[in-house]
């Protein structure tokens, strides 16, 4: 299935996955909307992108998905493929972790993300086609010490994303999950020690390999779906 004339919608474009995973779906022919906190990083992103929409807002804004959807339809006419993508992390022992930093954790990577999640669905499901990929991680169906919270995020991710898939099964609608490990993101910049680190990773995913796996279920043949694909450094135990 071709990405050429189709329109892809991506959220926390600014800068990791988000950022090459639009710079990858644009090299394949795709027309973007892509959407991040920071007006002045996504006219950065949107520069590089031909006839690129941009709408810069925080993704708990409840009224931002539909903006964004309604964006699409009035710059490209459609939306095709939704990129559900932003999100952040919060970890730490029991007597160290800010609660408060784990509850905005929640807004965004679950609040904010089902949001997302069920208006683009909305808008595939009356249209009659379209693709939803949850970016989730390894961590929606793992866990380990000091990152229970943001586990449970991805775990609440991959719950809704097959409730969700089986809902729009026998129609032409699909949604996938992926599932990354360890990736050298800004997600972790502010963490005292890497994930990589602490995991024992010596080469860690790099922002363009997922979003190579993005082109791959986004571009497989209609009647082919993709629940779930999970991504890991070679050297990633768990």
């Amino acid at each position: 299935m071709t990405l050429v004339g189709q329109v892809a919608l991506v959220t926390g474009a600014t800068s990791g996955i988000g950022r090459a995973t639009a710079e990858a779906l644009a090299g394949a022919g795709a027309k973007l909307v892509i959407t991040g906190r920071q007006e002045d990083k996504l006219a950065a992103v949107a520069e590089g992108l031909p006839g690129c929409a941009t709408l810069a807002d925080d993704m708990t804004d409840p009224d931002l998905p539909r903006a964004l959807v309604d964006l699409a339809l009035e710059a490209h006419g459609r939306l095709d493929l939704c990129v559900n993508n932003a999100g952040t992390i919060a970890l730490g022992t029991i007597e160290e972790i800010d609660v408060e930093a784990v509850c905005r954790m929640v807004r965004i990577n679950v609040e904010a993300a089902y949001r997302m999640a069920y208006t683009a669905l909305r808008q595939f499901r009356g249209a009659g086609a379209g693709h939803l990929i949850n970016l989730s991680s390894v961590l929606g169906s793992k866990v380990r010490p000091t990152a229970g919270a943001y586990a449970g995020t991805k775990y609440a991710i991959e719950a809704l994303s097959e409730a969700l898939r089986m809902e729009v099964a026998g129609s032409a609608v699909k949604v996938s999950c992926i599932e990354p490990g360890v990736v050298m993101t800004e997600l972790h910049r502010d963490l005292p020690v890497h994930p990589k680190d602490t995991l024992g990773v010596a080469r860690p995913l790099m922002p363009e390999d997922i979003a190579r796996m993005v082109l791959f279920v986004a571009e497989l043949p209609e009647h082919v779906a993709v629940p779930r694909l999970m991504v890991l450094p070679q050297d990633q135990a768990i």
